[in-house]
């Protein structure tokens, strides 16, 4: 079975001066992903800017990271949507394209039932063979992915993790005693937010989908690499140094600050995609002024 843990990078997707995705950028990211010895890249989550991408493109990007990582890094490819058969139709086109596993978003804006969730991944799982990873992010879909919910689609064979974005520490806790410890496989819980990776990983967790890590992909996995040893001293040193970044990567929407702090770090990956807008001029001065304290630009 496929292993879940450690650092997965969620990739930002690059673009030229046109707004058209820059593959030899995207190309230098992800090699600095695994150099950094990152467990896994994710390209075409929210962070990739997925929604924004035509079918053609989206299905380029997985198929270019996958050629790219060559089998020396997993690769975890955005596919979910809040139309199940194009969910069903991007998995299957990942699949072919050679990824391990599919990052499956629960369905935005229609805000199903407990019961619909349950559908949905059945149904995918259904149609598609890759690992499934369920991302739980109420926030960003209006709908929660409650315990008892996850309980019953991890009973789904090829639903192997999920991605907690919930942003509630208890109900992770609830997961991991609910569906990790009583459950007769493995099943894994990675963060979705990067500031609640620690708290997650001492209670249990398995690592994080980062990004964050797009920045510093080596600090990131120096931190879960000391919390998953054990040496909760040194994984809180790092933690603390690295929170302030955390916390401006999300003063806007994702991922636009994060977009914003790699131009200013020299990894030139361009702008984002209408509708999201550049950084606002506070939000840059204020994303600096971080870089600056944390030794990232002079």
């Amino acid at each position: 079975m496929l292993e879940v843990r450690g650092v997965y990078t969620a990739l930002v997707t690059p673009l030229d001066a046109a707004g058209e995705i820059n593959y030899e950028v995207l190309g230098e990211i992800i090699e600095r992903q695994i150099a950094a010895g990152v467990a896994g890249v994710v390209p075409m989550g929210t962070t990739g800017e997925s929604p924004t991408m035509f079918n053609a493109e989206h299905d380029a990007v997985i198929r270019y990271t996958v050629e790219k990582a060559a089998g020396r890094i997993q690769v975890w490819a955005g596919t979910g949507s809040n139309n199940t058969q194009q969910a069903i139709r991007t998995t299957r086109e990942a699949q072919k394209s050679g990824a391990d596993g599919a990052l499956i978003v629960t369905p935005y804006y229609n805000k199903p039932s407990q019961a619909g969730l349950v559908r949905y991944f059945h149904d995918i799982s259904q149609a598609c063979d890759l690992p499934i990873m369920v991302y739980n992010i109420k926030g960003r879909t209006a709908v929660n992915v409650e315990t008892e919910t996850l309980v019953e689609i991890a009973s789904i064979p090829s639903v192997v993790a999920v991605k907690e974005a919930s942003g509630d520490l208890g109900q992770m806790a609830e997961v991991l005693q609910r569906v990790v410890r009583a459950s007769e496989r493995p099943f894994r819980v990675v963060s979705g937010d990067d500031a609640l990776t620690l708290p997650l990983m001492a209670i249990g967790g398995h690592g994080v989908v980062s990004v964050a890590s797009n920045l510093v992909p080596e600090r990131m996995v120096a931190m879960v690499g000391a919390a998953a040893a054990g040496d909760f001293t040194g994984a809180r040193e790092i933690y603390f140094e690295l929170l302030p970044i955390f916390q401006a990567a999300f003063i806007e929407s994702n991922p636009v600050p994060i977009k914003a702090a790699m131009n200013l770090c020299g990894i030139p990956v361009g702008s984002v995609r209408s509708p999201l807008a550049p950084l606002s001029e506070a939000s840059q001065t204020r994303l600096e002024t971080v870089l600056r304290a944390t030794g990232l630009i002079d």
